[in-house]
């Protein structure tokens, strides 16, 4: 691939033609809105100047509803050998598109499986994508040039190529991005009008059930209005479930014992089915899930304090796996909890205690 258009240059778009202008490739960048396209080409993230000719492959990133809109024209005018999309939703612009007539054989739906509660070109970058799954839906139609461009895209974003039926993965990523997402909302939505003595106790477990819900509602809408069906199906199981735990709670408020017990035996069952669940989500890389112990170290909120234990776990020969900080309330301090591999967690507690750090047990 030497040459390419997006267009639609927010979050994804921008990215995306941010990793393809890293590794050489001559970006051509379109948005209804040109001072966007300009923003994005400001960044790096290529030209806002119209190409010459066809390019090799024009990537559309714009709202599921405008797909197949923008596809369409896109693909009416000729302005590239091949055409991808990168929306959340695969079957539904498919089926627009051969509604419209289109010749598909030049055309593969595609959804790299990244984001963030931000949007627009200002939240991108060129690494946005890297590791993480990127679903390509061909059909028997595709041209097999077609595909190996967009394979081409995904290993120049550095994401890793997963192919999949196009409804099947519209059911799958109701399952575990929209779902999850309206979730998150609802629980977020009783903190509005939660009394402020209440609020101040949030931890981390209410942070990281509740941080996807800070994003720009107006994308999601067009995302859940793309994919309604299977995400109200998933809510309703979620809702049977909801109306027994209530059940449940309700019963462990009783005097009578056996009702108690009764109430117990729910409880236990939706949060031993929730492990079981939980232990299925994929690891670091996408790779089987895996156990790594704690090391809990409490630091001051000062800048340096995070790269000096980063630099001293270096030394100490261990790989942090994974991290994550917790603010004490009302004060400037943290703790912060450091995962590494079981082996590795003695040697690191000795060598951050011997440097002077204070760690939790």
């Amino acid at each position: 691939m030497r040459t390419a258009l997006v267009i639609g240059t927010g979050l994804i778009g921008t990215s995306a033609a941010l990793a393809l202008s890293q590794r050489g490739v001559v970006v051509h960048l379109a948005d209804h809105d040109p001072e966007q396209a300009r923003t994005a080409a400001a960044l790096g993230a290529g030209t806002d100047e119209a190409p010459d000719g066809p390019v090799d492959l024009a990537i559309v990133a714009a709202p599921p509803a405008h797909v197949a809109t923008v596809l369409a024209d896109a693909m009416r005018r000729g302005v590239a050998r091949g055409y991808i999309d990168v929306a959340s939703v695969k079957g539904g612009p498919r089926r627009e598109l051969e509604a419209l007539g289109l010749d598909l054989a030049s055309y593969i739906g595609t959804h790299p499986m990244s984001g963030r509660e931000k949007s627009g070109p200002l939240a991108a970058t060129g690494d946005l994508f890297e590791g993480r799954p990127w679903v390509l839906t061909p059909t028997r139609d595709t041209d097999t040039e077609v595909l190996n461009l967009a394979l081409e895209l995904v290993s120049h974003c550095r994401a890793v190529p997963v192919v999949m039926d196009a409804d099947a993965h519209d059911r799958a990523v109701a399952l575990v991005s929209h779902m999850p997402h309206l979730v998150s909302s609802m629980v977020a939505a009783r903190l509005q009008n939660a009394e402020e003595a209440a609020v101040r106790l949030c931890g981390q477990g209410i942070r990281d059930v509740t941080r996807i819900a800070a994003s720009e509602p107006g994308m999601w809408i067009d995302i859940l209005s793309a994919n309604p069906g299977p995400v109200a199906d998933l809510l309703s199981d979620v809702a049977a479930d909801l109306d027994e735990t209530v059940r449940a709670l309700r019963a462990l408020q009783s005097s009578d014992e056996d009702k108690r017990q009764e109430g117990t035996s729910g409880i236990e069952d939706i949060l031993r089915r929730g492990n079981a669940g939980q232990v299925r989500v994929p690891g670091k890389h996408g790779s089987a899930p895996r156990a790594y112990e704690v090391v809990a170290v409490l630091i001051d909120d000062q800048p340096g304090q995070l790269a000096r234990i980063f630099a001293d776990a270096g030394r100490a020969g261990v790989n942090i796996e994974d991290v994550r900080i917790e603010h004490a309330t009302g004060q400037q301090a943290g703790l912060v909890q450091l995962m590494v591999e079981p082996q590795a967690a003695p040697v690191l507690t000795a060598a951050l205690r011997e440097r002077g750090w204070a760690i939790r047990q």
